[in-house]
């Protein structure tokens, strides 16, 4: 990669593993490509995969319109079962009973999460109090409080309803957590849920089809 080409930058679509921090990508290929300015164009979870945009150089003025588009995520709930942060990090507790439940009652609960709704982030997030990461707080065991906020679910929809696990496809506005979404759904039903898997499909017309593992793209020159 010649420095003309370095310093007009790139918009590199990442397909992220699981269990890797959205800033471990980013440590990573600042390395590999021996680039000084790269940054991500949204936050993905570390026990979420899939598209993870970065841009490098000049690129990296259009994290925050890249960050505006609408995203898609694909995922596993499990209801019946409940988290302290609303998916995997933290031990998984009993719920309620969900053996009467029903395909068409679960139908029945998604229009009160769609559009615009109110939504408190997990404790468990990167969200700052008083200075800190909520997460570095609640893993401390200290209390945390967080102020909800309004998104917009352009759809959700349930894929497939194999009890208690329930595969989902939702559509959504920045600053959404899909942990908070499966568990308010889960509270709605009356069994909680928690997030067992989570991938993110698509941040506007940007689509993880096209994106390349991290190693492709170390080995590629751009």
């Amino acid at each position: 990669m010649n420095q003309p080409e370095q310093n007009e930058g790139h918009i590199l679509l990442v397909d992220k593993p699981l269990e890797w921090t959205s800033f471990d990508v980013v440590k990573k290929l600042r390395y590999k490509l021996k680039v000084k300015k790269i940054g991500h164009a949204g936050t993905l979870d570390p026990l979420a995969t899939g598209l993870l945009i970065l841009c490098t150089g000049k690129k990296t003025k259009v994290i925050n319109s890249i960050q505006e588009q609408p995203k898609e995520y694909t995922g596993t709930m499990v209801l019946g079962k409940v988290t302290a942060s609303y998916d995997l990090e933290t031990p998984v507790e009993e719920g309620g009973d969900t053996s009467n439940l029903t395909k068409n009652e679960l139908q029945n609960f998604l229009p009160q999460f769609t559009g615009a709704i109110e939504q408190t982030p997990p404790i468990y997030s990167a969200i700052k109090v008083d200075g800190k990461r909520a997460y570095t707080k609640a893993r401390k065991g200290e209390k945390v409080e967080l102020k909800s906020r309004t998104v917009h679910i352009y759809n959700f929809e349930l894929t497939n309803i194999d009890l208690p696990n329930v595969k989902f496809k939702v559509n959504c506005s920045k600053g959404t957590y899909i942990r908070s979404l499966v568990h308010d759904f889960g509270q709605a039903v009356g069994c909680g849920a928690y997030l067992s898997e989570l991938r993110r499909t698509k941040i506007g017309d940007f689509s993880v089809e096209d994106a390349s593992s991290i190693d492709d793209i170390t080995n590629e020159s751009i």
